[in-house]
């Protein structure tokens, strides 16, 4: 199981949310290039970052900072903002690994499947974002009316290869992950499934794994220190 710790950014601060709600902004750390030197000295190799600004104004403001956080050497994957393939070949041109498609995918899956027929599905992810089981769009404000799971299902249908689900109920909340849904997407899809939010410890972690998830994203938990980055990593087994 990958261990993908996460750097969330906004106004060139690294920041963490509650529930995706912008009225809760709290400041975690000083210097994101610090902060992703820190995860390769606990071991790891990947690494997430959201452009918040990009995913609610659709403009991202964090360009530069990004392309010196990619400099640390983890691959990284970047969403926030990802609207045209112009988008993506400026994302990629920062050095970043894989493109993570949010909102655009679910107004305009032709979007989606341009961008996987140029880059490749290994280059190319889907953020399923939801509240209540409906998928969330424009930095989580916005209801699709979309339940997730058949979400999942379409976008899988298209031929992406890895979807990163978030339940905003438990983003931030250090209450665990939304183990049900997970568990549902991990029966009714073939693809990857990385899990986001709510990740409280380490025990959380092993959890995910026994049910099979691919990948997990950890953020609030390490930056409070009730999450030993290390020891998730290792018994991950290989990055």
């Amino acid at each position: 199981m990958l261990i993908i710790p996460a750097i969330d950014l906004k106004d060139g601060k690294v920041v963490r949310l509650l529930k995706g709600d912008f009225n809760t902004v709290q400041q975690v750390a000083d210097d994101p290039v610090a902060t992703a030197k820190a995860f390769c000295e606990a071991g790891a190799r990947y690494l997430h970052i959201v452009d918040l600004d990009g995913s609610k104004d659709g403009v991202r403001k964090n360009s530069e900072l990004v392309r010196a956080v990619v400099g640390v050497g983890l691959k990284t994957e970047l969403g926030g903002g990802i609207r045209s393939m112009q988008d993506l070949e400026e994302v990629f041109a920062l050095g970043v690994w894989r493109a993570i498609i949010g909102s655009a995918a679910v107004s305009d899956p032709d979007f989606v499947k341009a961008a996987l027929e140029k880059y490749g599905p290994e280059r190319v992810a889907v953020g399923v974002d939801a509240k209540d089981g409906l998928v969330r769009t424009a930095g989580w404000v916005k209801e699709s009316g979309e339940n997730y799971l058949d979400f999942a299902k379409r976008m899988e249908e298209l031929g992406v290869k890895n979807i990163i689900f978030t339940d905003i109920d438990t983003d931030g909340m250090q209450t665990g992950p939304s183990f049900a849904r997970l568990q549902f997407l991990r029966d009714k899809l073939d693809c990857s499934i990385t899990a986001a939010g709510g990740v409280s410890c380490n025990a959380d972690i092993q959890a995910l794994k026994r049910m099979g998830v691919e990948a997990v994203i950890v953020g609030k938990s390490w930056y409070m220190g009730a999450l030993d980055l290390k020891q998730a990593i290792e018994e991950g087994g290989p990055q």
